[in-house]
């Protein structure tokens, strides 16, 4: 019996990526103007990086460079990167994160095959050695613009816990389950609900990337949108 419903997994899998490749580039075209404009609004009142580029594992764990529309400004003298999101994430960097506006480069990434429309958040590299056995199992699908978690708590989750979502979702995956999450996740959108601009590093009990002893203290909603993104997605500029 599980031989005769792996081709059907797979025939599924094949149709999942066809959705990917249409839903992205459909998705491009239509928001070009949008995503033409935030470019040159970024230029106009940030400056330099437009973007914000973080290399994250993907399918299987190998590594891709996931693209956003930068939110934050570089840490001032003194400041601490992961100590001053707060303070460091702009006006207008809070728009595109409550609007999500930030997350829509993600899309060229789903057409190039690194990600897809529905997925676990791509987290941070230095996760991996943190994760158990069944936690990296998350890695077994590609990484999503959506996922499970951020239909269903985001930030407000503890780490453990949107990573039990990721693992749950790789287990039950179906075309029908992506159609779902799409849908919840264009009403989240439409509402700005779970969405916070900022997160504070500390409810999710992860380590700190190259900080030893510190732990992450997570706030509640922003990986990416993702937060950008989803747990704590710490990166080079802050943005979580």
């Amino acid at each position: 019996m599980t031989r005769s419903l792996l081709p059907s997994r797979r025939e599924a899998l094949a149709v999942k990526r066809v959705i990917d490749v249409l839903g992205a580039g459909i998705g491009l075209v239509v928001l070009s103007p949008l995503l033409a404009g935030t470019a040159a609004v970024i230029l106009m009142m940030q400056g330099r990086p437009v973007f914000f580029r973080h290399v994250r594992p993907g399918l299987d764990e190998v590594p891709f460079t996931m693209v956003k529309f930068r939110t934050m400004r570089a840490p001032r003298s003194g400041e601490v990167w992961y100590q001053s999101d707060e303070q460091r994430v702009t006006r207008l960097g809070r728009f595109l994160r409550s609007s999500s506006i930030d997350e829509l480069p993600e899309l060229w990434m789903v057409l190039c095959g690194n990600m897809s429309l529905v997925g676990p958040r791509p987290l941070l590299t230095e996760y991996l050695d943190q994760y158990t056995s069944e936690q990296r199992r998350r890695h077994d699908m590609r990484p999503g613009f959506t996922g499970w978690a951020a239909v269903n708590g985001r930030h407000a989750l503890k780490f453990e816990e949107r990573l039990e979502l990721d693992v749950w979702y790789v287990d039950h995956w179906s075309l029908a389950l992506d159609l779902r999450i799409l849908g919840m996740t264009i009403m989240q959108v439409l509402r700005r609900s779970d969405v916070a601009t900022t997160q504070e590093l500390s409810a999710v009990g992860f380590p700190l990337p190259g900080v030893e002893g510190v732990q992450l203290r997570s706030a509640v909603p922003t990986d990416g949108g993702a937060d950008e993104t989803d747990p704590p997605e710490i990166s080079a500029d802050g943005s979580v």
